[in-house]
């Protein structure tokens, strides 16, 4: 069975990719996964913002502790053995590249122009195979408009292919008023791919406390349908690669993103739950509902239901709303 796909340029041994995840941290998680079968890793996100605060802190450090005490100046640590968090992610990504037969794609969460680009080239210098733009924004101010946040992504696309070669996917929100048309700006101002869809963590509120709280959910598979729907819209209409995340738990959840027409599947809150084993179950039932459909390849089955090649491409739509309300059976009724 022929399980290799193709994603922002690279061959990969199959369509399970680990996504960015606490089990890239440690170089003996990531092993395991590519024990299992992992066709490639994206590392654990790298925070702007963190770096940001270790500069200023490490600023105040040089030039403020001596403030009044003018002995204190003598006491000053040798600034050359500072170890920043990128020094700690570039390490990791070298130590990662190092260990790993398989591609590493770097993640990035930038918040300004600047920050994006100098850790992209960092980045790169240091290996990555590709680069991952986690481009966490929540547009919260009502005066801005829908096409301003379009503009971000595609200037921080500009902004970074005059600097770095290497493939670029972002991963997009699905709050966007036109998912397809972002995705096809995209690709025409040079994207490798994306990844489809950004899992926004919302916060709630404490009843007792009146205070905004912050927890973490892992996905449920009913998630995965939301990126299942545009992937199955996009794929035939765009050329860049398709990555489909959030929900994938199963062989049937990564069968279902292929056939829509992905490329390959992201996996973590299911091995976040079940450990780096988890993938090679999930390979397993890949490989046996392709032999029982008569398949030979991924590369065949990519696509084969989706909107383009469905059968029945208004499932997709607005038809599909009024079949299932029509459908659902009432209590009683």
């Amino acid at each position: 069975m022929d399980l290799r796909t193709h994603y922002l340029g690279l061959e990969l041994k199959n369509p399970l990719v680990p996504s960015s995840s606490p089990l890239s941290r440690d170089l003996d998680s990531a092993k395991k996964l590519e024990d299992a079968g992992a066709a490639a890793l994206v590392m654990y996100s790298l925070f702007e913002e963190e770096i940001s605060a270790e500069g200023e802190a490490l600023d105040h450090l040089q030039n403020h502790q001596d403030l009044g005490h003018g002995e204190a100046s003598s006491f000053l640590p040798a600034m050359d053995d500072y170890r920043t968090g990128l020094d700690s992610y570039l390490e990791q990504l070298t130590a990662l590249k190092a260990s790993l037969e398989i591609p590493v794609i770097a993640s990035l969460n930038g918040i300004s122009p600047s920050g994006w680009v100098e850790n992209a080239k960092e980045l790169e210098a240091a290996g990555a195979d590709a680069l991952e733009l986690n481009v966490y924004y929540v547009a919260a101010h009502i005066e801005e408009t829908a096409a301003d946040v379009e503009a971000r992504y595609l200037q921080l696309l500009s902004q970074l292919q005059e600097q770095v070669i290497l493939p670029i996917t972002l991963k997009l929100s699905p709050q966007f008023s036109s998912v397809g048309n972002m995705v096809r700006m995209l690709e025409t101002n040079g994207a490798d791919g994306v990844v489809l869809f950004n899992r926004f963590y919302q916060p709630s509120i404490d009843l007792d406390t009146l205070e905004v709280t912050r927890d973490l959910h892992l996905s449920t598979p009913a998630e995965s349908l939301l990126a299942m729907r545009w992937i199955a819209i996009l794929h035939g209409r765009v050329k860049l690669s398709l990555a489909a995340t959030g929900g994938v738990h199963s062989g049937a959840d990564a069968l279902r993103m292929l056939l829509a027409g992905a490329d390959v599947t992201y996996l973590c809150s299911v091995l976040l739950k079940n450990g780096p084993e988890h993938i090679k179950g999930m390979l397993t039932e890949v490989e046996e509902w392709m032999e029982a459909k008569e398949y030979d390849s991924v590369e065949q089955l990519k696509g084969s239901v989706s909107q383009k090649n469905s059968p029945d491409p208004a499932a997709f739509e607005r038809a599909n709303y009024i079949e299932i309300l029509n459908s659902y059976p009432v209590p009683g009724a």
